[in-house]
């Protein structure tokens, strides 16, 4: 019984998402959480190596899709597209507009924790059904889905098009103060999947702090803290 409710769960998935897996262990691994699994199987059977593939997949996908929708844009503003559209919180998005958190494969104490609606989590797992899609059926297949599921998310974007870092460093200079500087503070997570937290100091107020699965992202992020807390970004 269990096994055919699964089966029939997973069918539902793949129509909302528009694939169909010819590898259904893909698919599975895509959506299981290492609690769900015993501690020697957590590494290789959990979502969390298809994450990191999913993740670079997602980057390229979405460059491309950026230099082909906005020929005229400088390298910055489609820096900064980029980073919208894949950080965490426009994948979590994705996740939750295709129900993700309901076919997630989590122990008792994940789910109970509210695991299916962690913003961090259903980031994660929509990177590794895009690393799973692009495993059963290459990189066309893999585009495909990030074209139908983040393209509408690229045209209604209506932030700040100037690079984070850029916008401080012009901001400060032109209030007479020193160039920001960066600082790592932090490193934490496995070699695959590293977390930094960044420090970023302008002079005369208060340092801003983020973090990122690449120092660049941490430092971005860290930059627009401090933007949009001083009013310079107010979208």
């Amino acid at each position: 019984m269990n096994a055919r409710k699964k089966k029939v769960t997973d069918a539902t998935l793949e129509k909302r998402i528009g694939y169909t897996f010819k590898d259904k262990s893909l698919l599975e691994k895509a959506l299981s959480h290492a609690s769900a699994l015993p501690a020697s199987e957590a590494t290789l059977k959990s979502y969390q190596r298809l994450e990191f593939l999913g993740d670079r997949v997602l980057g390229l996908a979405i460059a491309t899709m950026l230099e082909s929708h906005f020929p005229k844009a400088e390298e910055g503003e489609l820096a900064r597209r980029l980073n919208q559209l894949v950080k965490k919180e426009t994948c979590a998005d994705v996740a939750r507009a295709l129900r993700l958190g309901d076919h997630m494969r989590l122990g008792d104490s994940e789910a109970q924790s509210g695991g299916r609606g962690k913003t961090a989590l259903l980031a994660d797992m929509c990177e590794s059904v895009i690393a799973a899609i692009y495993l059963d059926s290459g990189f066309d297949a893999a585009n495909e889905f990030i074209r139908t599921h983040f393209s509408d998310r690229m045209l209604s974007y209506k932030g700040p098009l100037r690079d984070a870092k850029t916008t401080l460093q012009e901001w400060a200079q032109s209030k007479g103060r020193p160039t920001p500087v960066y600082e790592v503070i932090d490193r934490s997570g496995p070699d695959h999947a590293p977390v930094f937290n960044i420090r970023v100091c302008v002079e005369g107020i208060e340092p801003g702090e983020a973090t990122g699965a690449s120092k660049r992202v941490a430092e971005q992020s860290a930059a627009e803290l401090i933007l949009r807390r001083e009013g310079v970004w107010n979208s």
